[in-house]
């Protein structure tokens, strides 16, 4: 006789749900769904795991209020283990990460949907916003999207930031709840905005991103993002990207803030983030011209590749300038005052600028100049070796070089796959 499992994935059994009114589901159609979906994680809630045990059929159904963010939470089962010590607490466990007052009456909920839906608008300053189609309809026309900055001086926001920290959790690995009473946290939150036929705007939420800021001397401050989050229903259609970009745009526009960083990356978060940064200072014609040198790039990729020298040309004879090409600051080896004066003013972090400007290199790198491409591979070999160096610094000479040149291929490997991302 075969035995029942009482053992659940708490994966599968936790369901999520961005629950609209029921005028703006009418809207959507068979365009998209924001019900349903779930977590990537559940370890930081129901332990390493993640089984959750004493029942058959578990179903953890977790709703949100699409834009206020109001919880409904509703464990359903179809057995349960006679009263044990064993058989988990679902609900005693969950409630401990979500904020108290949350519904368990459904109708009670479902009002609160309704009525939340046209009372709702998003706290804090509006700091970047752009349209997309409605996907799938051309009679929907252009659908809006805002990016919001909050604090936690914000009248209602720290009751907001804890019905929205538990995506944290769900959706970033090692990811964890910030101290709120620590000074020095900001926020930016992405919502969709669509209006109903009487022009009431209606708001959704869509993902979020914590950033820190720590003093700098003398009197700036450097801003660490630190949690980074968009919701599975909007994922891969490019809106991580615009949150990403309204980030950086907010760092540009303040003169206070001097840097921005990255707290441990995810790999997702760091390819999002890498080609971002590559388009933009691939965008950025004065970098790309001083980097390359005049005559030496043309438009393409926004300003990309540098143009070989043609051997047959007549040398211009002394004195006249006829139109000579001057070389640029990247080399290789990259003119290291000119490296820094450019990190400084794009405010990007040194690694991060170096992993770019390396790419940007070997994206105009000429295979048939040695020397070239020797002074390129000091180059990166170098950042890895000072990166690295505690560790290397303890191999005999030989085995230094050959992890030194394996890691180099296969930086050079991962450089080739960001690269063929904005082509």
């Amino acid at each position: 006789m075969a035995t029942t499992d009482w053992t659940a994935d708490s994966n599968e059994a936790l369901v999520l749900s961005l629950v609209r009114a029921q005028e703006d589901k009418q809207v959507l159609g068979d365009n998209g769904s924001y019900e349903e979906f779930h977590p990537s994680f559940t370890y930081p809630i129901y332990g390493e795991d993640e089984k959750i045990y004493g029942y058959q059929d578990l179903v953890i159904d977790l709703r949100f209020a699409s834009g206020s963010l109001a919880q409904f939470l509703s464990v359903r089962y179809a057995e349960k283990l006679v009263a044990s010590s064993t058989v988990d607490d679902v609900e005693g466990i969950l409630k401990q990460y979500i904020p108290p007052g949350y519904e368990t009456d459904e109708e009670a909920f479902l009002t609160c949907v309704e009525t939340d839906a046209t009372s709702f608008i998003p706290i804090g300053r509006r700091i970047h916003s752009y349209t997309r189609p409605a996907s799938g309809s051309s009679t929907l026309g252009d659908i809006e999207y805002e990016v919001y900055h909050a604090t936690f001086d914000d009248p209602g926001f720290k009751e907001y930031h804890r019905r929205m920290q538990i995506f944290i959790l769900l959706y970033i690995e090692a990811g964890s709840y910030i101290n709120e009473e620590e000074d020095g946290w900001e926020f930016v939150m992405l919502f969709e905005k669509r209006k109903r036929k009487n022009e009431t705007a209606i708001y959704h939420f869509m993902g979020y991103s914590s950033l820190y800021n720590f003093y700098c001397f003398p009197e700036n401050v450097r801003m660490r993002l630190s949690q980074f989050v968009t919701l599975p229903p909007y994922q891969r259609r490019g809106h991580g990207s615009e949150l990403y970009k309204a980030i950086y745009h907010y760092i540009m526009t303040h003169p206070a803030i001097s840097e921005l960083s990255v707290e441990d990356p995810a790999e997702a978060f760091e390819d999002l983030r890498d080609r971002n940064d590559l388009q933009m200072l691939l965008a950025n014609e004065q970098f790309m011209k001083e980097g390359f040198g005049t005559g030496g790039v043309t438009a393409s990729h926004g300003g990309g590749r540098v143009q070989k020298a043609k051997s047959h040309i007549r040398s211009t004879p002394m004195g006249v300038s006829g139109g000579m090409k001057r070389p640029g600051k990247m080399g290789p080896p990259v003119d290291k005052a000119w490296f820094e004066k450019w990190r400084k003013d794009l405010k990007l972090a040194s690694r991060q600028f170096h992993r770019l400007v390396e790419m940007l290199i070997m994206l105009h790198l000429d295979p048939a100049d040695a020397r070239s491409a020797r002074a390129f591979r000091l180059q990166v070999k170098e950042r890895i070796y000072r990166l690295n160096f505690e560790i290397l610094a303890q191999l005999e000479k030989e085995e230094r070089l050959e992890k030194l040149e394996e890691t180099f291929q296969s930086v050079q490997e991962d450089y080739t796959r960001l690269l063929a991302m904005v082509r």
